[in-house]
């Protein structure tokens, strides 16, 4: 079975006409659709959606002539509605779906006769075009091509390299931080006070795995309600996370530094309006975040913010725990996105529906960078109108650039391991869009980024004649001097 994404175009009646393209589903062994809008012919849209034409009868004599008429779905199949619909001199079957859209599948041995062009059309958009075109509307199908390139890719790119480029070098400020209050035992007790990383070992590494793993697949069975938990937690920890990272910039600007005391405390009245600042913006995008049109900058500034602090707060020990963390989180990845359509029902991908909202769930996860795609096509309507990168491949190379960037720093190394690290995260990310602009499906980003940048850095080490202290870590920092 041949089955394709299409565009319908819709025109209200008004001047200027106001427009607005919808997702439809047809097979292109049945009737063949225009490539380009300039080629496609208009109909004047006849709303019957309060039948299910599986009767001629059920529609009077002359209602269909010469238009395209939209239908429910019923107990007939698609190309006995589209006969009936013929017969009575439509020029276009559209059948309105209120369940998700799915291949046309018919079989077409007993309908030579019928050369109606058939599409199935979401219910909700039929409702959508009336509220917004209006009762008189003229429609045509086209499917252009897929484009070659989406250059929303290029925006992914950017903000992945630079959040993972400043995620470990913030990281490697604050290690050095670390060690010059260990020289200087002055400073070392205010130093440990302040201090808010968290190391993981190599137990809690494959813990931190088996949860990823019961939380992605309890999201899938249960999302219409985890969904909502983790938008409250997202909210939380992005608000925190942006705070974080702006007051670390704020403290470098040596004014407005005035302060007010309470409870024997004292803190900065600008951290103050920062933190209710960090609060609203979170609530903002919690009460906005399905309006398209601008609330996925919103989600990627704090995206951004959270994985910068994820980053910076989360400490790799050495480079064993590393290797042991992206190597399990690779299998994770490529265990849920190729192994899994093999197991469930639907032969759907565990992690393809859960970042898409599994069963067409309008509530989406925000664990993921959004960008719109640039390029305008059918399937930019009918599966994802914009182009994701989830936190995870974002967040997981960017301890190892992380820990790179403080072996740095332990090390007076200048920064090799570091740029090393960062570049092959740049080559892995440009890998992940060719295969994906071949392959045109989704693909799990770790499957690149965690090769090149474990390879890149393990070469490193054996060119430099570190790899046994690379891979241990070691306790030399006590010993640091300035």
């Amino acid at each position: 079975v041949a089955a394709d994404e299409g565009i319908l175009h819709a025109s209200g009646s008004g001047v200027p006409p106001v427009t607005k393209d919808y997702c439809i589903i047809y097979n292109s062994r049945w009737v063949s659709l225009p490539k380009t809008l300039a080629n496609a012919t208009f109909s004047t849209l006849e709303n019957l959606t309060s039948t299910v034409l599986c009767s001629s009868a059920e529609v009077p004599s002359g209602l269909m002539k010469d238009k395209a008429v939209v239908v429910m779905r019923g107990n007939c199949t698609f190309l006995e509605k589209a006969r009936i619909a013929q017969s009575l001199g439509a020029k276009m079957l559209l059948i309105a779906s209120k369940s998700r859209l799915s291949a046309i599948s018919d079989n077409k041995t007993d309908f030579e006769d019928v050369t109606l062009p058939i599409a199935l059309i979401r219910y909700n958009d039929i409702v959508d075009m009336q509220l917004v075109l209006g009762n008189e509307v003229n429609v045509t199908l086209y499917s252009p091509p897929l484009p070659e390139f989406d250059y929303s890719m290029v925006v992914i790119f950017l903000i992945a390299v630079f959040t993972v480029a400043l995620g470990g070098y913030w990281s490697g400020v604050a290690e050095l931080e670390t060690l010059k209050a260990v020289a200087s035992p002055g400073e070392r007790e205010t130093r440990w006070k302040k201090e808010e990383n968290v190391t993981f070992t190599p137990v809690t590494v494959i813990l931190f795995v088996v949860i990823c793993c019961v939380m992605l697949v309890l999201l899938y069975f249960f999302y219409k309600w985890l969904v909502y938990v983790i938008i409250s937690v997202f909210c939380l920890a992005s608000a925190m996370s942006l705070y974080n990272c702006l007051a670390a910039l704020i403290g470098e600007i040596p004014f407005g530094q005035c302060r007010i005391t309470c409870s024997n405390k004292t803190i900065e009245v600008r951290l103050i309006f920062l933190a209710i600042f960090c609060i609203a913006a979170a609530v903002v995008w919690a009460v906005f975040r399905n309006e398209d049109r601008w609330a996925w900058i919103l989600q990627d500034i704090l995206g951004v913010a959270f994985c910068l602090n994820f980053i910076k707060t989360l400490k790799m020990p050495n480079f064993k725990s590393c290797v042991i963390l992206l190597g399990l989180l690779l299998l994770y990845d490529v265990f849920f996105v190729f192994i899994t359509p093999f197991i469930t029902k639907n032969g759907a991908s565990i992690m393809v529906e859960v970042a898409a909202g599994p069963f067409g769930n309008s509530e989406k996860l925000p664990v993921v960078i959004r960008v719109p795609r640039l390029e305008h096509s059918a399937s930019t309507l009918c599966d994802l109108p914009f182009s994701l990168l989830g936190f995870g491949d974002i967040i997981v190379p960017g301890l190892l650039v992380a820990y790179c960037r403080r072996f740095d720093v332990q090390t007076r190394s200048s920064s090799v391991y570091y740029i090393s690290c960062t570049i092959a995260y740049a080559v892995g990310m440009v890998l992940t869009f060719i295969v994906l602009a071949l392959m045109k499906m989704g693909q799990p980003a770790l499957l690149y980024l965690v090769p090149c940048t474990l390879i890149t850095s393990s070469l490193v080490a054996w060119r430099r004649k570190e790899m046994k202290k690379f891979w241990k870590g070691s306790s030399y920092q006590v010993s640091w001097r300035p």
